[in-house]
């Protein structure tokens, strides 16, 4: 969600698939009916509300059980309500451990891209980088402007992409995320610019569930194609 008030479907794209032993062939076999896909849907809706937990398989296991048996009204292997003030307390404490993760591995990365040369560091934090020059018009805050870009984690994992939709993207200057507005009215049309996000001018310590963990440092590339007004 690059806009504060932006529609998600339209920025973020589907959750990729995290890697597990399932083969290939299983893992993109089609579901045999409409009720199943919808069904299916469910199932990937209800995983982004586990997001917070970070669980690892044998945990997983866990909430499956917890699930088959509330829904086929089988008795519940704990007393649910002396268990539900841990269960915020686990909540709190994995979101706390990942969002130290993401600063960590954020502070060190813009460290090392500081230092590359050609780059600028503003005094916000926010890293340019220059990729392609344009000699078109700057935009303003109060204007719109259309754009391709790409999102991705410090990891390179790719996470939105107008380019991989095949549309560009026309957004207003000030509703997008702090670190998009100050770079766009840096660039002119015509230009593409590398820039890379502290998490206090992305999505700061909420993130953006399911692809942009809490803390999160972020790196785009945006190519300013027009301003639109």
């Amino acid at each position: 969600m690059l806009l504060a008030l932006w529609s998600v479907s339209t920025i973020l794209p589907a959750r990729a698939a995290p890697a597990t032993a399932t083969s290939d062939a299983t893992a993109n076999e089609p579901l045999p009916s409409a009720e199943a896909r919808r069904l299916y849907t469910l199932g990937q809706l209800i995983s982004r509300t586990l997001d917070g937990f970070s669980l690892n398989e044998q945990e997983l296991e866990w909430v499956k059980s917890g699930i088959d048996d509330g829904v086929l009204g089988r008795s519940s292997k704990v007393d649910l309500a002396a268990e539900a003030e841990g269960l915020t307390t686990l909540q709190a404490d994995r979101r706390a451990a990942t969002l130290q993760r993401e600063k960590s591995a954020g502070t060190a990365y813009l460290a090392a891209v500081a230092r590359t040369p050609g780059v600028e560091r503003l005094e916000s934090g926010l890293i340019i980088e220059s990729l392609q020059t344009g000699n078109g018009e700057r935009p303003s805050a109060l204007d719109h402007v259309s754009v391709h870009y790409e999102g991705r984690l410090i990891d390179g994992t790719l996470f939105e992409s107008s380019r991989r939709r095949g549309t560009p993207a026309t957004l207003p200057v000030r509703g997008v995320i702090p670190c998009w507005s100050q770079a766009l009215q840096k660039m002119r049309v015509g230009s593409r610019s590398r820039i890379i996000c502290p998490a206090e001018l992305a999505y700061g310590e909420r993130g953006s569930p399911p692809a942009v963990k809490p803390g999160a440092t972020l790196v785009f590339d945006i190519e300013l194609l027009a301003v639109v007004r």
